[in-house]
């Protein structure tokens, strides 16, 4: 087919030589922008080759395919074909490549991996010879008039090859055509017009011409030649390129020639799933069969219950038709293999597979829908024209062994991860922009700095103004104009969290295959919603500290006796004691409900059985607030109010909303109940629920539910509810859209609730050892898991050189309970194998800091480390006395004191040096290990803010309800959720915690004191809950920063941020890939132009 006859010309033009921004710092303008305009323009088609890479070619089908069925007059004859733009790193000039065929594409994605897995991440190293090793079927655009090139590439691929002609205005365009018409004659290789664009539009030049000096690291300014002569790059209409090529028509029709010799289309990619092996003697489907009768036997004993045996029928019978046996069996093997290491990999499946019930007699996962009526349509069905989406959580620490399980098993041809694509955000963005128009790096940073967190669709006038730079200014104008523009472009591809591709050929002839940055990680070009449009099926194999935490708790129990535990199905979620803990808002470090507007919401739900934690789970997020879901369920739990289920006309059941929304005491509060009202009450078929399920799952999707408003209340109001109900129905359903949890994931999640709850609340020690081992994890540093662990009665040992080790450990005090002795991974940059050493040589307890030296070889710098962080006092020695000490000994021994065992430092008078203040000391704990177990530092400013009529957290705690206080602390956390209404404020005294919530009115008039603060004055209104939960609206935030100067020590106080701060710590959307530091390299207290 490559090498047949061009067939009849035919009339217009298509651009075949258009970049994207998926290009990266090459082109200017989303995949969407360039077909739209191509469209607008008139084209008969338009080719999209970005720089040795089709990441961007799904963008461009989606829109298309999307358009075909709004509007499929306007695509009618207009063709959107793929391939490539081929850079070589030989010298060899530019050749654009196009695949003709399903077999082309596979070769050319081939050839770019080859190149990608020569390279570092980000990089592509081809040369000449690998295209021509794997140049069938496809069509070839030389893009340099070389001679030699042409005659070799005619050779490989006759027929198929063409040359490309531009007129870039360069002043010489006549002369260079007809050299390039000569050399076409000569070689006999056609000429093809082209205008090789980079953006679509002629007012996009400006902006390429920016992303031009950020990927050159220079200024406009300064960039010269580096930049395009002129803004001619950009796509014209077939008539101006007719004008253009007026002397050479056959170049105009080259272009749909060539359209008409590509016979492929992304929806040719057939995806098959790997042929998972099974035992000898059996097949797939009864091999899966047996496996889940077994297991059902098993739990359920013989003869099955009706509901099971129903379930398990209506499943196995779609699992079947659809396909997805092998898919079943592939996430079955992995939790298996988790499972059958020594020790156990802890894992549990999440999301919308907990409403399997095949995947809950696998082992995947934990909730039973004999127990739990849920949705299993919410997980696949007939009508979802897509496959399922199963998410295995395994411990943080060690899913590095299930991900090369996965390579090793599939090998790397055929599996790899997702990629994730990171965009511009605003501080990013900012601060490159501001760069390449030549702006100094403190504009930039002070601007940037007023951005809350790193998203964001825009950068506010106001914005400019608070930063102080005059909005009018014509420079500043420009940068915030480029700013808005370059927004949201993608940047470059990384790898997705754990979303594995795996296929039964070779994966890399679906699509090119990349190095990760992390060692032994190979990830795909296309991201999640590239494998959503193309039906591809993924395995998300994630990671979770909590699951990592509970492992180290059960292994620290059975270490010291207090029981064998697993994460089993069978743990009974039933204690009252665990729930009376939560329903007293007691539950930091616990998982999901840790988050202050959490713990302020558990004292008004009262949780007392497990479904009120699935509840709990669910309702603090931005769907059920913003869809107003929350007090009406309160105060119907609360029987503040009635439950209330209108009834539909007849002859309808009048009591059909009961089965729906009677747990939930007729508030949807999960995307399920949400289908289900929807084809109950406004009688919705299942493939409509099906896509109002696909509106709420897509994470701030603004519009996409109001698509099926109409539906919905028209649906409610012809079968006899009242218009009000049917609106405030929408209302909430409406909420979903900026996030709201399937029942079956808060299920899963609350599993893990209930035994994180259990062992804080029976084994505070070991569940403060745990969490501690496992960071980073979870919503709060450690100088606030250990200040909890010692509200909670437990006694925390400082490190110790003759008692510590690398991890938290636990010590058996005379009375039998357990002590924290905190180890040295607490110590900064105090490192693992150092304390192996210390462990090793410690048969008798170290007396001097030489004989720790000297046993331990250990060098002057983790002497220096341990002597800072006080962690010599079982030697008798202060900070300061070994720090002295430390400093006299020198690295290594001399071999005459080696062979006699001796301490080569002789005895020396008393330096007398002077006692170490209690202030320096908290100071110098928290600069070495984050936390002082001696104190806080606003102990020491207390006086002074005692006169100034400040109050701390305990007697802002004291205070009567309306009272107009003033209280300062340190920040440990900022956020921001949901629409942004109000700001939540978390600050620190050495009496506690006070909780600020500030509303958006006031926050702009003081945004600089909140983002910068690290040592924060609030003054409001005490409001006290009748539940007893207390905050302080704020009326007024002052900056205090500058009086931890006044602590008299060259020490910083500067501890760690909590994990959940948004100003210092930002935390993305769900659906984004988080870009975090450890959070030891982060501090509580920001710098005011330190955010990232």
């Amino acid at each position: 087919m490559s090498d047949a006859v061009d067939p009849a010309p035919e009339t217009g033009f298509a651009e075949l030589v258009a970049a994207t921004n998926y290009s990266f710092l090459r082109g200017a303008s989303h995949p969407a922008d360039m077909v739209a305009e191509a469209l607008a323009l008139g084209m008969k088609g338009i080719g999209i080759a970005d720089r040795n890479s089709v990441a961007g070619v799904v963008r461009a089908w989606s829109f298309l395919k999307d358009l075909q069925v709004r509007e499929p007059e306007m695509v009618d004859g207009f063709r959107l074909v793929v391939g490539a733009r081929l850079v070589f790193a030989d010298g060899t000039p530019d050749i654009v490549a196009y695949p003709v065929s399903r077999h082309g594409w596979g070769r050319l994605t081939r050839l770019l991996s080859t190149g990608n897995l020569r390279a570092q991440k980000g990089d592509c190293i081809l040369h000449l010879e690998d295209l021509l090793d794997h140049c069938d079927d496809l069509l070839l655009i030389a893009m340099e008039g070389d001679e030699e090139l042409l005659r070799t590439l005619k050779s490989k691929r006759p027929k198929s090859l063409w040359l490309a002609a531009m007129m870039p205005r360069s002043g010489a365009d006549a002369r260079r055509l007809a050299e390039l018409q000569r050399l076409s004659a000569a070689t006999g290789v056609p000429l093809l017009a082209t205008n090789d664009a980079l953006y679509a539009t002629k007012g996009q030049r400006p902006l390429h011409d920016i992303i031009t000096c950020i990927r050159e690291g220079t200024t406009v300014a300064k960039a010269g030649k580096l930049l395009r002569a002129n803004g001619e790059r950009y796509l014209k209409t077939p008539a101006e390129m007719k004008r253009l090529f007026e002397g050479y028509p056959k170049a105009i029709e080259a272009s749909t020639r060539l359209l008409a010799r590509i016979g492929f289309r992304l929806e040719d990619l057939q995806y098959e799933y790997p042929h998972e092996p099974v035992p000898p003697g059996w097949k797939p489907f009864p091999y899966l069969h047996h496996l889940v009768k077994t297991a059902a036997e098993e739990r359920y004993q013989t003869p099955l219950p009706p509901k099971v045996r129903k379930l398990l029928a209506d499943e196995l019978r779609l699992i079947k038709k659809r396909r997805y046996v092998y898919y079943f069996l592939t996430v079955y093997d992995l939790v298996r293999y988790a499972r059958s290491q020594q020790p156990p990999i802890l894992c549990q499946g999440r999301g919308s597979a907990a409403n399997s019930i095949v995947c809950f007699l696998l082992g995947v996962t934990s909730v039973d829908p004999m127990k739990h009526d849920l949705l299993f349509s919410r997980f696949v069905s007939a009508e979802r024209d897509e496959p399922p989406d199963i998410d295995v959580d395994f411990e943080h620490e060690r899913r590095e062994e299930v991900i090369q399980y996965i390579y090793d098993r599939y090998t790397r041809d055929r599996a790899a991860i997702a990629a994730t694509v990171i965009h511009y955000r605003p501080r990013s963005t900012i601060r490159e922009v501001g760069k390449a128009l030549g702006f100094s790096e403190d504009v930039t940073a002070r601007l940037a700095d007023t951005s809350w967190g790193s998203w964001g669709d825009e950068v506010p006038v106001e914005r400019l103004v608070e930063a102080g730079l005059n909005p009018h200014n014509g420079e500043i104008e420009r940068l915030h104009r480029f700013v808005g523009e370059l927004l949201k472009a993608p940047r470059h591809l990384s790898q997705h969290v754990g979303g594995f591709i795996l296929t039964e050929g070779r994966l890399d002839e679906l699509v090119p295959i990349h190095n990760a940055a992390m060692e032994d990680r190979t990830f795909i070009e296309w991201d999640k919603d590239d494998i959503d449009a193309l039906g591809l099926m993924k395995v998300d194999v994630l990671a979770l500290g909590m699951l990592t935490c509970i492992r180290k708790c059960f292994d620290l129990m059975r270490e010291h006796s207090l029981g064998d535990h697993t994460l089993e199905v069978d743990i009974d979620c039933d204690d009252p004691e665990v729930y009376g803990m939560l329903q007293k808002g007691d539950s930091i470090g616990v998982f999901q409900v840790e988050s202050r507007a959490q713990i302020n919401m558990l004292p008004r739900l009262k949780p007392e059985v497990f479904y009120d934690l699935v509840v709990q789970v669910a309702i603090v997020r931005p769907g059920p607030i913003e869809g107003d879901m929350v007090h009406p369920y309160l105060r119907r739990r609360n029987k503040e109010e009635p439950v209330e289920f209108p009834e539909p006309a007849p002859p309808n059941p009048p009591d059909e909303l009961h089965d729906v929304l009677g747990k939930t005491f007729g508030v949807p509060l999960f995307q399920e109940q949400a289908m289900k009202l929807a084809m109950v009450a406004a009688d919705f078929s299942p493939e409509e629920a099906n896509g109002l399920r696909r509106a709420m799952a897509t994470f701030r999707n603004v519009g996409t539910i109001e698509n099926f408003r109409e539906k919905m209340i028209g649906g409610m109001v012809r079968r006899g509810y009242t218009q009000d109900f049917a609106e405030r129905c929408f209302k909430q359903i409406e909420g979903f859209g900026s996030y709201g949890f399937p029942e079956s994931h808060a299920q899963s999640f609350a599993r893990l609730v209930y035994v994180s709850s259990w062992i804080k609340h029976y084994h505070p020690a070991v569940f403060a050892c745990g969490i501690l081992n496992s960071q980073p994890m979870g919503f709060y540093a450690p100088a606030q898991l250990v200040r909890d662990a010692r509200e909670h009665g437990v006694e925390v040992r400082a490190v110790d050189v003759n008692a510590s080790g690398w991890d938290n450990s636990l010590e058996r005090k005379d009375d039998g309970s357990l002590a924290l002795r905190l180890g040295f991974r607490q110590v900064d940059g105090f490192r693992e194998e150092w304390a192996k050493q210390i462990a090793y040589a410690r048969n008798t307890p170290f007396a001097s800091v030489e004989e720790l030296a000297r046993r331990a070889n250990l060098p002057s710098r983790a002497l220096r480390l341990l002597a800072d962080a006080d962690a010599c006092r079982s030697m008798g020695l202060d900070r300061r006395p070994a720090l002295w000490d430390a400093r006299r000994v020198r690295q290594g021994v001399l071999p005459l004191f080696g062979a006699a065992g001796a301490n080569e430092l002789g005895a020396e008078e008393d330096a007398e040096l002077p006692p170490t203040p209690m202030v320096e000391h908290v100071l110098t704990d928290y600069q070495t290990t984050r936390l002082s177990l001696k104190g806080h530092p606003m102990a020491f400013l207390r006086r002074e803010f005692a006169r100034e009529g400040v109050l701390s957290a305990t007697q802002v705690a004291a205070a009567k309800n309306g009272a107009i206080v003033r209280t300062a602390g340190v920040v440990l956390i900022r956020q921001r959720p949901g629409k942004g209404n109000a700001i939540f404020i978390t600050l620190e005294d050495e009496g506690g915690i006070v909780n600020i919530l500030l509303w958006a009115r006031n926050f702009e008039r003081y945004r600089r004191a909140v983002m910068a603060s690290r040592l924060m004055l609030a003054e409001g209104e005490v409001q006290r809950s009748k539940e007893g939960v207390i905050h302080l609206m704020a009326t007024r935030i002052v900056d205090r920063t500058a009086m931890l100067d006044t602590l008299g020590s060259d020490r910083r106080f500067d501890p760690d941020v909590c994990r959940a701060d948004e100003v210092r710590h930002p935390q993305p959307p769900r659906g984004h890939a988080a870009q975090h530091g450890h959070p030891r390299n982060v501090r509580i207290l920001p710098r005011s132009r330190d955010f990232h």
